[in-house]
């Protein structure tokens, strides 16, 4: 195994986890652990007016949802710490006033008016956008007079001109002109670094090997070699993930519904879908296989499996993915993921009124609970049946207060259409109704077998089984879709099954 691999995943907290972010800390994942080596986490805050705790706590709690664990960094042991850029000033500063005192970086004092325009003009002569050097070569007497003065400045990399040529172990070699990028801002002052720097110094300070990342970063690959070519550092290992596209095959947006990790989870997807899922998103193992675990991807992931092309996210595989996973749990499991979403539609409370809704569950909800509407109290144990009726429906955890919502309700609103079967008329349906009310009255054993036993030899005598069980499902649910109508009214009880079947009725007067 190649211990001395080191990965990390380096986000920024200005915004909640991304879902194609989190694509790039699995990948980061599943390769430090394919080879035995290890996986950092670091926060990257130098943008100190975006950056907030709370989008930090929010990319925590998602890896930690998703089962990405770090060996090393923020909140974990490490001796190459601190592991936020904010805490690392001092070391940024003795390199930036290495590089200074080299002439490898110097200051610039050029106004922000002044390099528009002189961007602005380059460009109408066709010319790229680069800076044109004017402070390179400022006296020492003129930059300490201009620093004195207290002159706006920032501070560039002095860009050797060459050609950058890298082996990217997804894309194979890549080249660059440095002379199209100029020479660029690397810091606003000797302590506050920008980010094509810091990253510099935290790889090399960290020991890391190799960076994964969004091929969006590609054109900042050359700006960091040819600064660690002038610090003297190693030369690092670079592969630059695919983009992830719509389903027009344009670049990913909002538009596209894609949406934090965070967002995801209080939508009722489940974490092993997103790993899942995510890891197809530009890697494919080369087998018919679609449905792997964390642990399985981490014995077949290569980067030599992960394609070049874009990655098209759809919506549809993740639902598919989702709704298979919902199945494969046990339904006590289900049950407890389920129950948030019934509280926050305010259909159930728990006695522990406070607890978080969306917070990892900790198993301390009470075995009764409180139907709202009504104040009817209702055991944990019939909410699991409930929710076992619609387990083989859901492709979301979040349906459950809609697919079940009747259960909860004292009277419901019917569509008088919607309670006949096909072309059936309301005389005919009453009479439907008449009989089914009959026979359910005579149940002594309210159990799904015994109205199975008794309601389907009855609707097979009217020659079209949906003449009787139609108006029955549709007079229980309100739906036109449903579960199976005996163990809908098994959980319903005979009392309130039949009061229903006597609300439908009097519709049709």
């Amino acid at each position: 195994m190649e211990t001395d691999i080191r990965v990390r995943f380096a986000p920024s907290p200005t915004g909640k986890l991304h879902i194609g972010t989190a694509r790039v800390a699995l990948f980061n994942y599943l390769f430090a652990k394919s080879k035995g080596g290890s996986f950092i986490l670091r926060i990257e805050d130098t943008d100190l007016e975006r950056s907030k705790s709370e989008y930090e706590r929010d990319i925590i709690e998602a890896l930690e949802w998703l089962g990405i664990k770090w060996d090393e960094g923020l909140n974990a042991d490490g001796n190459y710490g601190p592991y936020r850029q904010s805490e690392r000033t001092s070391i940024y500063q003795k390199y930036i006033e290495k590089l200074l005192e080299e002439g490898k970086a110097y200051y610039c004092f050029c106004s922000e008016e002044e390099l528009e325009a002189e961007k602005q003009y380059l460009l109408s002569i066709g010319n790229p956008p680069v800076y044109n050097e004017k402070c390179s070569n400022l006296s020492s007497e003129t930059v300490e007079k201009y620093l004195k003065e207290e002159k706006p400045s920032v501070i560039r990399f002095k860009t050797p001109h060459k050609k950058v040529i890298f082996h990217d172990l997804i894309r194979g070699k890549v080249e660059f002109d440095s002379s199209l990028i100029g020479d660029f801002v690397i810091a606003k002052d000797k302590t506050i670094p920008l980010y094509n720097f810091a990253v510099v110094i935290d790889d090399f300070e960290m020991k890391i090997s190799h960076v994964i990342r969004g091929e969006d970063h590609i054109s900042n690959t050359p700006k960091q070699i040819l600064m660690q070519e002038a610090l003297e550092f190693p030369s690092l290992e670079y592969a630059h993930l695919p983009l992830i596209l719509g389903p027009d095959k344009a670049k990913l947006s909002k538009r596209d519904n894609v949406v934090s990790v965070s967002e995801y989870k209080e939508m009722g997807y489940l974490p092993e879908t997103i790993v899942n899922f995510i890891a197809f998103l530009g890697w494919n193992p080369g087998t018919e296989r679609e449905i792997y675990s964390i642990n399985s991807l981490i014995k077949e992931f290569s980067l030599e499996k992960v394609q070049k092309g874009g990655a098209v996210f759809n919506i549809k595989r993740l639902d598919y993915l989702n709704g298979f996973y919902i199945r494969q749990k046990p339904i006590n499991k289900i049950n407890e993921l389920c129950i948030p979403y019934l509280i926050k539609k305010g259909m159930i409370k728990s006695i522990f009124a406070s607890e978080p809704i969306f917070e990892e569950y900790n198993g301390k909800i009470s075995e009764e609970f409180i139907i709202t509407e009504t104040g009817e109290k209702i055991l944990k144990s019939d909410i699991e049946k409930m929710v076992a009726l619609y387990q083989e429906r859901m492709k979301t955890l979040s349906e459950i207060p809609e697919l079940i919502d009747f259960f909860f309700k004292d009277k419901l609103e019917y569509d008088k259409e919607l309670l006949k079967w096909k072309e059936a008329k309301e005389k005919e349906t009453k009479k439907s109704f008449d009989k089914i009310e009959k026979i359910l009255s005579k149940i002594k054993e309210w159990n799904k077998e015994s109205m199975r036993s008794v309601l389907m030899p009855e609707a097979e005598k009217e020659g079209d089984r949906g003449r009787l069980l139609w108006p029955f499902r549709v007079a229980l649910t309100g739906k036109k879709t449903s579960a199976d109508p005996f163990e809908i009214a098994e959980i319903l009880g005979k009392e309130k099954a039949i009061k229903r079947v006597k609300q439908a009725k009097d519709l049709l007067k």
